[in-house]
Formats: structure tokens, C-alpha cells, sequence
């Protein structure tokens, strides 16, 4: 019967450290392996105990019942330790240790000094046989032990649940259970029945209860738990390496989305192929700046289509164990959503963009059309000048791409732009110029001269007035110019102000070439139109008197232009 007992807490001790390795997680406390791999050794002793033949059966069956009984109870201590969040120093750790295995060596002295046990014979109670002896020195240091490190472990549950907030009270209730049970059962339970010893049976209890705390230990270490979780439910991946860039492992996800990691054997330097350069160039730029340590990572899907790419963030960062570093770590992280999110967002934006920039063109073409509208208005009424406008624009257009071609003057295209659209409001401050004088059939008087020179100036305001709520600045600056100085002269004799040189904006003085060439081979109805060769001999003359000597080259290279262009108009 007895043995029978022994027999199934052996195996009941047995068959809790199996469901302890089926359910084993990593984040499991070293403790408990210890606990779980103790208790069936202890058990297995009881059993050999029981079918002890001899003293020296005796003798080797009671060894091993106390290395359950040597170190069983500092694990349990260390285990509520690591449980109530209380970190002790290794030093500490391992001289406790020390402590139990210097108590379990005098174990083994049994039979041959008299430290643990003294004046031995084999006995029989009943049909169990027992050891008889006396306790040695070191009995009574291993009962010291064991008091002392259950009193350690009662006041260290009692503080925690009055004063550590933190601590799951469940797991603290059921500490109490094996830290007691183990005691009761060593010190009560084998006074209960002389012929039975009920420790196999507290510590079946205790891995039953440590086998229930482990089951919810992991709930409650919220680091871990959050890190498998992002791991697993984001599909996160990382690689480790040591500071030698040598391979030291990595997960699944990692292993599909690095082509080679799969293959690579571990403390293997990183090879040089496609995949593995990358991972290179990772650490590298980790090393060079460590504030470098995050990059992007693209993985092209299979069928070839872009929109089935995924995008990874890859992180490095120093590798560490407990606070010392030991390596880098390079995590991915897949961002994809994010990358198509940004993408989709950069393309509504393009769109919008682009559709903002067509409206703009619009509009700015319906400015220009109205301004345009508004100058052919105002050559309408002047009866003398009929298609001025339209024929000095494309002068104006024909001698800036002359300039161009010549490259001897630094232009901008925007500037260039802006002369050729503001030529049409050259004379826009005819607007203010009286019918009678703006619409004589002969020759001014001086005194309708001067009034008609102030078509500048006022040309310039009414453009002015224009423009002003523009936001091109660069344009509306050029057609002031353009309509205010065009009859202005190089040698100074021009009006309304009287500039020379190189006082007189670029863009009137272009501006000048085209209206005094449209003047002189067009026909008025104060005069005939003169022939191709005499306007170009008097446009030459007046290089230096009346126009800018620098545009001589350009306007001889135009004039070809020039000439078929009026010729096509009918001008001449």
C-alpha cells in the first residue's frame, strides 16, 4: 500500500512536469524548470526507498529524496522572488546555492562521516524498511535552511501584497500554497503516520500550483506578452548579429522576406549577395551615424504588379543582454499600408495639383484675353493703327528669339515669357488719349502731341490698377515698363521721363525695335508705308541715337523674319 503511494506520486510528479513541457514558453522562469524537474527526482527516491534490500539501498534511496529536500525550497524561494519583482544579485544567488549544495554534499557523506547522520542500521516498520540513525550537525543546518527560507518567502508574499500594487494578488495566493505545503508536509505530515511520509504528496501539490501560476504568469508580464503579440499579429521581423557582423539567428518572417537568410548557417560572416548587401548597407550606415538607424525595405511581389508590393521600416539597434550590449538587431516591420496610404495621398495630391495648376491656366488665360480685349479695344478706336497690336507682338516674339539664339544677353525664360505677353499692352494707355486727337487723320499739332505722349505714363497706372492683385510680381513689373518706356531713347531724347541707356528697362528697348519697325513699314493714314530696305536702313541708323546699340546683332539676324512675316501680313 505504501509503496503503491509512493509509486503514483512518482508518477503523478511525472506526469505534471510533461504538461509542463508541453506548455514550456520561454519567458518561463528558470525556477520553475528547476521546481518541475526536482519534484519527480525526489518522488523517484521514496519509490527506491521503498524497495530497499540493504542498508547501502537505504543509503542511496535517501540521497536522492534530499536533493528535493536540499534545494527544492530555495528554488521556491527565488521563484517568489522573480514573481513579486524583486531582482537579487547573482553574487546573492549563487551563494545561496552554495549554501544547498554544501548541505547536500554532507548528504552524501551518509554512511562514512557523521556530519548529516550518525550510528545507521537498516530497519523495518511494519513491511516498509526504514533507515535507523541520529541527526548530525548538518541535519540541523539543513532545518535552519529550510526555516529560514520559508519565513523569507512568507514576509516577502506578505510584503508584496500590502505594498507592491503591481503584483498579480492570484499569483501571490497561490505562492503561499507550495511554501507552505512543502513544510507542513516535512515537519507535521510524517508525524501524522509513522510509516508514511507525506512529502511526495506537498510537493505534487506544489507543482499542481506552480503549474496554475505559470498557466497565468505570462498574462501578466506585459512586455513580453505585448511583444509576441505585435510579432505575431503584425508579422514582424528581426536578425541578430554579434558586433563582428556575424549571423546569430533570426525568425520566420524575417527568413521569407531577406532572400539567402533561410540558408545562412549561424555565426556565418553576411555573404555577398543581393539580399544580404542591404542588410550590409544597414549596419554599416548604423555604425557610420547611430542617429542612421532606420531605413526602408522593399519586397517585390512575385506577380510583377507594383500595387502588390509590400514595404518594410527597418529599425537598428543595439542587441543587449540584460544591460550589457552584446550585438545589432535589425527589425522589419511591415509598413505597407502606411507606404500606400502616403502614395495614394501623394497621388491625390498630384492630381489636384495638376488640376489646380489647369484652373490656374485658365484663369491666367482669361486674364490674358481680357487684357488682350481690352487693347484691341482701345486700337479700335484709334483709326490709324489698325492690327499694330497683333503684327509688333509677333515682332517682339521673333527679336527675343533671336536674343535667345545668341545667348550674348543672360535671360530667364521667364522673363522672356513676360516681354512677349505684355507687348499687346504697349500702347493700353491710349485709353485715356482724347477721340479727337487719338482719331485725327493728319498730323499732331504740338500741343496734340503732348497730349498724346502721356499714353505712356497712363498706359503704365491703367496697367497698374491691372495687376495689382496678381501674384506675378515679375510680370506685371515687365508690362509696366513695357507700355511706360517704350518711346524712350537710348541717346536720352525719348519721353515720358527722358532715360538713356542703359536707365531704359531691357523690355522697352526690345519693345521700341518692334513698334518703330511696325510704324515705318506699315501704312497710316497720315502716310504710305515705306519699303523693307529703307526701314532697315533707318532701324540701323538709329542704333545708338534712338535704340539699344547691343540688340543691333540680334535685330540684323531677325529681319529675314521680319520681312517675311509683314510680307505674309501685306504690309508691304
Amino acid at each position: 500500500m505504501i509503496q503503491g503511494f509512493y509509486g503514483s506520486m512518482f508518477v503523478l510528479s511525472l506526469a505534471l512536469t510533461t504538461v509542463y513541457i508541453y506548455r514550456w514558453h520561454k519567458h518561463f522562469d528558470a525556477d520553475f524548470t528547476m521546481i518541475f524537474t526536482l519534484v519527480p527526482v525526489s518522488c523517484l527516491g521514496y519509490v527506491l526507498q521503498e524497495q530497499s534490500k540493504s542498508l547501502e539501498g537505504l543509503i542511496r534511496a535517501m540521497q536522492i529524496i534530499y536533493i528535493g529536500g536540499c534545494f527544492l525550497q530555495l528554488f521556491i524561494l527565488l521563484s517568489i522572488f522573480h514573481l513579486c519583482g524583486i531582482s537579487i544579485h547573482k553574487g546573492l544567488r549563487t551563494g545561496l546555492f552554495l549554501v544547498c549544495a554544501c548541505l547536500y554534499a554532507s548528504v552524501l557523506t551518509i554512511g562514512r562521516r557523521d556530519w548529516f547522520y550518525s550510528d545507521i542500521a537498516f530497519g523495518m516498520i511494519g513491511s516498509s524498511p526504514t533507515l535507523i540513525r541520529r541527526y548530525g550537525p548538518m541535519h540541523s543546518v539543513f532545518y535552519a535552511v529550510l526555516i529560514l527560507f520559508f519565513l523569507v518567502g512568507i514576509v516577502t508574499i506578505a510584503e508584496s501584497l500590502y505594498r507592491k500594487k503591481q503584483v498579480p494578488r492570484r499569483i501571490l495566493y497561490l505562492l503561499m500554497i507550495p511554501d507552505g505545503i512543502c513544510m507542513l508536509s516535512f515537519f507535521v505530515g510524517r508525524r501524522i503516520i509513522r510509516t508514511v511520509d507525506f512529502v511526495p504528496l506537498g510537493y505534487v501539490i506544489a507543482e499542481f500550483t506552480y503549474l496554475l501560476i505559470a498557466h497565468r504568469v505570462n498574462l501578466y508580464d506585459v512586455s513580453d506578452t505585448v511583444i509576441d503579440s505585435m510579432v505575431q499579429e503584425q508579422g514582424i521581423g528581426y536578425i541578430s548579429f554579434d558586433f563582428h557582423q556575424r549571423y546569430l539567428g533570426s525568425n520566420e518572417v524575417a527568413q521569407k522576406l531577406v532572400p539567402g537568410l533561410a540558408e545562412l548557417a549561424v555565426d556565418a560572416r553576411l555573404p555577398e549577395k543581393s539580399g544580404m548587401q542591404k542588410i550590409r548597407h544597414f549596419l554599416d550606415s548604423f555604425l557610420e551615424n547611430r542617429e542612421n538607424g532606420r531605413f526602408q525595405y522593399t519586397v517585390h511581389a512575385d506577380s510583377g504588379h507594383p500595387e502588390d508590393d509590400r514595404f518594410y521600416t527597418v529599425q537598428v539597434n543595439d542587441l543587449y543582454e540584460e544591460r550589457k550590449r552584446r550585438g545589432y538587431m535589425v527589425t522589419f516591420t511591415d509598413d505597407t499600408a502606411r507606404q500606400k496610404y502616403i502614395r495614394l495621398l501623394d497621388s491625390y495630391n498630384e492630381d489636384l495639383k495638376q488640376e489646380v495648376e489647369a484652373k490656374t491656366r485658365h484663369i491666367v488665360e482669361m486674364h490674358d484675353h481680357l487684357i488682350l480685349s481690352l487693347a484691341m479695344m482701345v486700337e479700335s478706336r484709334d483709326n490709324s493703327t489698325g492690327g499694330h497690336i497683333k503684327r509688333t507682338s509677333e515682332g517682339v516674339r521673333i527679336l527675343i528669339g533671336e536674343i535667345i539664339r545668341e545667348g550674348t544677353l543672360c535671360l530667364t525664360e521667364e522673363f522672356c515669357n513676360d516681354v512677349i505677353k505684355a507687348a499687346p499692352m504697349h500702347d493700353l494707355g491710349k485709353i485715356a488719349v482724347d477721340d479727337a486727337v487719338l482719331r485725327k487723320p493728319g498730323r499732331f499739332t504740338q500741343a496734340e502731341y503732348e497730349k498724346m505722349k502721356c499714353h505712356a505714363a497712363e498706359g503704365a497706372r491703367v496697367i497698374h490698377e491691372i495687376l495689382m492683385d496678381t501674384d506675378d510680381a515679375s510680370f506685371q513689373t515687365v508690362a509696366e515698363n513695357v507700355a511706360h518706356f517704350h518711346h524712350e531713347r537710348w541717346d536720352g531724347s525719348g519721353y515720358p521721363l527722358g532715360l538713356f541707356g542703359t536707365q531704359i528697362p531691357l523690355e522697352a528697348r526690345i519693345m521700341a525695335i518692334a513698334d518703330v519697325y511696325d510704324a515705318l513699314v506699315s501704312k497710316r493714314v497720315y502716310k504710305d508705308a515705306i519699303g523693307f530696305a529703307q526701314a532697315d536702313r533707318m532701324i540701323l541708323e538709329g542704333m545708338g541715337g534712338q535704340f539699344d546699340p547691343g540688340l543691333r546683332s540680334a535685330y540684323e539676324h531677325a529681319r529675314p523674319k521680319l520681312e517675311a512675316y509683314y510680307s505674309q501680313c501685306g504690309e508691304n
